[in-house]
Formats: structure tokens, sequence, C-alpha cells
């Protein structure tokens, strides 16, 4: 589209931390963009005492790509199948049950966080040095429970190497139809997702911020695209870069009560 090279730099390592650095210290010229998974902007800042970037400050939102739902996978020897059958067995047996995630804060983690204060249960977190040590765990019955998004969890769910008891959107996934929906199993309102968008550096000039806009709305139109896409169970979302910064606000609203209710800090 742009008919130039676009240079796609992976820059891990502190759960996104370091990418969104790079990109708070670049040149506003709209030559760098951010590609970032929500939570580095309105979760992190919550877990971390000090970050090399200011999330409100330093970036200037294009647009919200995507979000999909997260979706709580069992190992297949685990007694309960719905959602109400796991909290009677929680609360039957307090602390019996293991949930992982990929570390500490992470969405993940936070979803299995969520849970447990909305269905008023207890269970044991087991923190792994990543999402797939958790879903191995998860695999070889080390734990029982584990959110994990939908785009990663659809191959094992299919293969039947592990169960689904419920999605965490307010309606049912296409691509997982037959997973009731956590507010269908009871626990009305529940949600939980992990959402996708692209931000460039502060001061950007907005000509150039709407050039960009313009350019993957576009994009987040074609056909292919949406097809792709919705294979890994993502909604599409687009439209002003406004959207994303309702998202965000709406987000970090959410997830600071319950970070500061349970004392949550990352690794």
């Amino acid at each position: 589209m742009w008919k130039q090279p676009v240079v796609v730099q992976n820059l891990s390592g502190g759960a996104g931390n370091v990418a969104a650095a790079a990109i708070a210290e670049a040149t506003p010229n709209g030559y760098s963009m951010l590609f970032v998974a929500h939570p580095v902007l309105a979760v992190n800042p919550m877990l971390y005492d000090r970050l090399p970037f200011n999330a409100d400050r330093d970036f200037t939102p294009v647009i919200l790509l995507s979000r999909m739902p997260h979706v709580l996978l069992t190992s297949t020897s685990l007694t309960a199948a719905t959602v109400p059958e796991l909290i009677a067995l929680c609360k039957a047996r307090p602390g019996s049950l293991n949930f992982a995630s990929g570390g500490a804060g992470t969405s993940i983690h936070l979803a299995g966080e969520l849970l447990m204060d909305a269905a008023g249960i207890e269970l044991r977190h087991v923190p792994y040095r990543g999402g797939a040590p958790a879903v191995t765990a998860l695999m070889s019955g080390e734990v029982q429970l584990l959110f994990d998004a939908t785009a990663t969890a659809i191959g094992n769910l299919r293969s039947g190497r592990l169960r689904g008891m419920a999605i965490a959107s307010l309606t049912r996934s296409p691509v997982l139809p037959d997973i009731p929906t956590f507010d269908q199993s009871g626990l009305r309102g529940f949600e939980s997702v992990i959402a996708h968008g692209i931000l460039v550096p502060a001061k950007t000039p907005a000509a150039l911020v709407a050039t960009l806009n313009r350019a993957i709305n576009e994009t987040l139109n074609d056909p292919e695209y949406q097809k792709q896409m919705a294979e890994f169970g993502a909604e599409l979302i687009g439209g002003p870069a406004s959207k994303f910064s309702t998202f965000l606000a709406a987000e970090k609203t959410k997830w600071a009560a319950l970070i500061r209710k349970k004392g949550i800090k990352a690794n």
C-alpha cells in the first residue's frame, strides 16, 4: 500500500515494556509505530514501580485493531465440566485446584484473579516463565486450569488435548461455538480480553496519524484479512483513533481496582 519497505522489529522483554520504550523515544515523524497488546499501556503501569515510558504522555493512539477473548481451559481429567460445577468444587475444597499463567501480572493471570473475585472462590496461582510452559503444565496435569487467548487455545481444543469450560466474552465465539460464555454460565458481565492496537510517539503530527489510520482501516476492511483474523477468533475493530483511547481508559479503570485489591505486582 505504501510502496516502500516496512521493517518489523520484534523487541521482546519486560512484558512489552522494551518495545514501548523504543517507540516512546523515537522521532515523531510517522515512520515509527508500536504494535501493542493493550495491557502494556493499560495494566503494566500499575504492576511495575518504574517504567522507561509514560503510558499516558508518550504515545498517540492510531487505531484499535482487534480484541480476542480469553478461554478458560481445563485438563481432561478435571471432574468439573461447567462453571457452576467448578464453583461448587472450589467451595467444597478451597484452594485445592491450581491455575497456571505465563507469569504474575500477565493478562491470563489477571483473568484468573478476576474469576476468583467474581465467583467468590479460591484457586492457587502457579506462574510459569511464559504461556507455552503453562499450557504444557496443564496438559501434564501439574495444574487443572488456565486462561488462554482464543488464537492459541483453538488448536489444543480441537485436538481434544484440553477442554474449554467457558469463554470470557459476552457472546459466543464463531470459531468455538460450543463453548458457553461466563455470562451464560452465571457470572453476569464477566469479560476478559486481549486487544491489539497501533500507536505512534507523542507529538506525531495529526495529519500523519490520520493518514496511518485511513490506511490501516482499509486493510481491516479487506475480505481476505478479515477471513484470516476470524479464523483466529479475533474481532476486528478499526474506526477512529478515539476508540483506542476510550478502550484503554476503560481497561485501566477495570483492572486497577482488582490489582489494588489483590496487591498484584509483576514478576
